[in-house]
C-alpha cells in the first residue's frame, strides 16, 4: 500500500538535501486537479453497493497519507468499516441524534432538513472513521503553540483522500452527526485519539452538477470578493 504516489520531477542535489523541480503542472494536468476540485461533492445517499476495487482504495489511503503535516507528525489513522452490524449500530447511532438536530431548526427549514436523505452509512460498501492520535511524536514542531495543528492536519488527509476519490470516480459523503462518546464506544476508539471523521465511501451512479445543499435551496455559494481582505480583518481589496 505504501509508496503509491511519486515525484515526477528528476531531483537536483543541493548539498545534503535532495530537491526537485517546482514548475507549474502542464496544462492537461492542471485543468485535471481545478476539475477534481470544482466537482468534489459531498454524497449523501446515491451509493451503489459495488465493492471498491482494492488497489484504488489504496491509492486513496495513500492520497491521504501525503497529507501535510505539522512537523511532519502524520497524526492519522484510518479504521475501514465494512461490517453491515458494525455500521447499522453507527446508523442507529446517527438517526438518533438527526432526530435531535431536526428539531433545532425553525420551521421552514425543519421541513426542507426532513426531506434530505443521509443513508450513506448502509448504503455505501466501505465506511472510514479517520483519527488523529494527539500525543503521536511527542513536543511536536509547529504545533507548540497551537495545539490544535494536529486536527488541521488530520483535515487535510482527509480532503486528500477525497479529491482522490473524486479523481477514480469514487464518492465520498462526511457523516458529523452523532454523539462522539457514543461513536467512539462503538468503535472502540480509546482516550486521546481524536475522531475527526467519518466518511462513507464508495461509488455512484450520479452526483449533483452543484452541491446538493445548494441545489435544493439549503443555502448558496457566498461571493468570494466579499471574504478576501487585504493587510487587516474586513479591509477589502483595492
Amino acid at each position: 500500500m505504501a509508496g503509491l504516489i511519486r515525484a515526477g520531477d528528476t531531483p537536483v542535489s543541493d548539498g545534503e538535501v535532495e530537491l526537485t523541480a517546482a514548475g507549474p503542472f502542464g496544462d492537461a494536468d492542471r485543468a485535471a486537479v481545478y476539475r477534481a476540485i470544482a466537482t468534489r461533492r459531498d454524497i449523501r445517499s446515491e451509493f451503489l453497493p459495488d465493492p471498491i476495487d482494492p488497489a484504488a482504495l489504496a491509492r486513496l489511503l495513500d492520497a491521504a497519507h501525503h497529507a501535510p503535516s505539522v512537523g511532519f507528525m502524520q497524526p492519522w489513522n484510518f479504521l475501514l468499516l465494512r461490517s453491515i452490524e458494525t455500521r447499522a449500530r453507527v446508523h442507529a447511532a446517527f438517526v438518533r441524534a438527526n432526530a435531535e438536530a431536526a428539531d433545532l431548526f425553525g420551521d421552514a427549514k425543519q421541513a426542507l432538513y426532513r426531506q434530505l436523505k443521509l443513508e450513506g452509512i448502509l448504503k455505501a460498501p466501505l465506511n472510514i472513521c479517520v483519527t488523529c492520535d494527539r500525543a503521536r511524536g511527542g513536543t511536536v514542531l509547529g504545533r507548540t503553540h497551537n495545539a490544535e495543528m494536529d486536527l488541521y492536519s488530520t483535515v487535510c488527509a482527509v480532503q486528500n483522500l477525497w479529491l482522490a476519490a473524486r479523481a477514480e470516480g469514487i464518492g465520498v459523503g462526511w457523516v458529523s452527526i452523532y454523539h462522539e462518546p457514543e461513536l467512539r464506544k462503538i468503535l472502540e476508539i480509546p482516550a486521546g485519539i481524536a475522531i475527526v471523521a467519518y466518511l462513507c465511501v464508495g461509488h455512484v451512479a450520479r452526483q449533483h452538477a452543484e452541491p446538493e445543499l445548494a441545489a435544493k435551496g439549503w443555502r448558496q455559494r457566498l461571493p468570494l470578493e466579499d471574504l478576501v481582505f487585504e493587510e487587516r480583518w474586513g479591509q477589502r481589496q483595492g
